[in-house]
């Protein structure tokens, strides 16, 4: 007998690289591997990467509180009352709503850490979990390692992937407990539009569901979409979760530092138990991100960057033979289809070989990723950096192409 069959039924299935090749490029050694031995890291959703990036307001503020001699303690669990008191700030210019710092927001490790614990409350055995697919991986495991159900629901791209209504109704049965939306949309980029979540709201709200919303990427909105959070719509502030984070907009993926806001109902459980889940956030952190927050410069001048960048890796990716994409609608991500080339192993193989980098698999983020690669395309912060290497996976998939016949 294994001492892996003493663990529970979630844990025991679960791979990290150590016994069998896993296709995740954050899990187990295989990516640090991978850039020692010279490659380029395309496949972690952190801006910059690998650049040194930090907004100079923002490392002031960092320097000068670890100079102090603060940051060797504990700050609050729930996160330090003046981060709290922006982050409501920073809520209310970009949803309008008058969140309390001190009864609404929780300050987490990151996000994942945030969704993880936004889970928690609501998910026992058994319980169903809505989630539309392709999506964020952890989406899917987290609910299984709450003992859940996890039941993917289709969307498909000549929809640019918004939600098909009968498609949810099809799933939803007794046991359904949660919708999981991560909006914007990883890997899509899509922006859920106003009457699609309007839809979806009512939908809830008809089968009393509770809805996690991972807002990650919601601070670089392109082409004047509107971006709606669905914590503000009708009969929504009490039955929702919603889940943000500094690191993709303000491109502070280290400084790990989420936050996770919701109704005082809600909110009451989660300071109760913060202490236990999340333990505290790191206060030399938590003074670069308050640093951040009152800068209004840092997301103008990214949003510029990022929409460049955006364009840019357009219209050199989608250029290659055998591939169709979208120009994407937020944050740092690009979605190419590869089917006419090979399944995503396949193609993100052949980027490894041939162009020395590494891309993420579709399959990971669900059965709508079949025949899809995740791009980071706003890492390296110079501009030619990044050209270089969207150039060298252009040249790799045509060279891929003309080897199987396409051109």
């Amino acid at each position: 007998m294994s001492i892996r069959d003493k663990m529970i039924p979630q844990f025991e299935r679960i791979e990290g690289g150590l016994r069998t090749t896993v296709s995740k490029a954050d899990v187990g050694e295989g990516t640090g591997n991978f850039m020692k031995n010279g490659g380029d890291n395309m496949a972690w959703a952190d801006m910059f990467y690998p650049d040194p990036s930090i907004p100079e307001s923002v490392m002031k503020a960092t320097l000068e509180a670890i100079q102090s001699g603060f940051t060797s303690h504990y700050t609050m669990p729930i996160g330090m009352l003046e981060l709290r008191e922006e982050i409501a700030k920073h809520v209310n210019k970009r949803t309008g709503l008058s969140i309390d710092p001190s009864r609404n927001v929780v300050v987490t490790p990151g996000s994942d850490s945030g969704l993880m614990f936004a889970m928690m409350p609501f998910i026992s055995q058994k319980d169903e979990i809505l989630i539309p697919d392709p999506c964020y991986p952890s989406n899917y495991l987290n609910g299984t390692l709450l003992g859940g159900v996890s039941i993917p629901v289709p969307t498909y791209p000549e929809d640019n992937y918004q939600i098909r209504m009968e498609e949810m109704e099809k799933r939803v049965t007794p046991r359904t407990k949660m919708v999981l939306l991560t909006h914007p949309n990883n890997p899509t980029t899509t922006v859920y539009r106003k009457e699609n979540l309007i839809e979806l709201s009512k939908f809830i709200i008809k089968h009393d569901l509770v809805l996690v919303c991972d807002q990650a990427f919601e601070d670089h909105i392109f082409d004047g979409i509107e971006y709606v959070a669905p914590c503000t719509l009708e009969g929504m502030w009490e039955r929702t979760v919603t889940v943000c984070s500094l690191s993709k907009g303000y491109g502070l993926s280290g400084y790990r530092i989420g936050y996770v806001y919701a109704c005082e109902d809600i909110m009451d459980a989660m300071y109760g138990t913060c202490v236990n889940i999340c333990g505290a956030p790191c206060t030399s952190s938590t003074f670069g991100a308050i640093a951040a927050l009152k800068d209004e410069t840092i997301l103008p001048a990214y949003y510029e960057k990022l929409d460049k960048r955006r364009t840019m890796a357009y219209e050199i990716l989608s250029s290659a033979p055998g591939v169709k994409m979208n120009k994407s609608e937020s944050g740092i991500l690009s979605w190419l289809d590869i089917s006419a080339l090979g399944t995503s192993a396949e193609v993100v193989a052949y980027i490894r070989d041939h162009a020395n980098i590494l891309v993420n698999e579709g399959t990971p983020y669900g059965k709508m990723g079949k025949g899809h690669i995740r791009i980071v395309t706003a890492c390296f912060y110079d501009d030619e950096q990044s050209r270089i290497r969207l150039e060298r996976i252009r040249d790799a998939l045509t060279q891929m192409a003309k080897e199987r016949g396409i051109v």
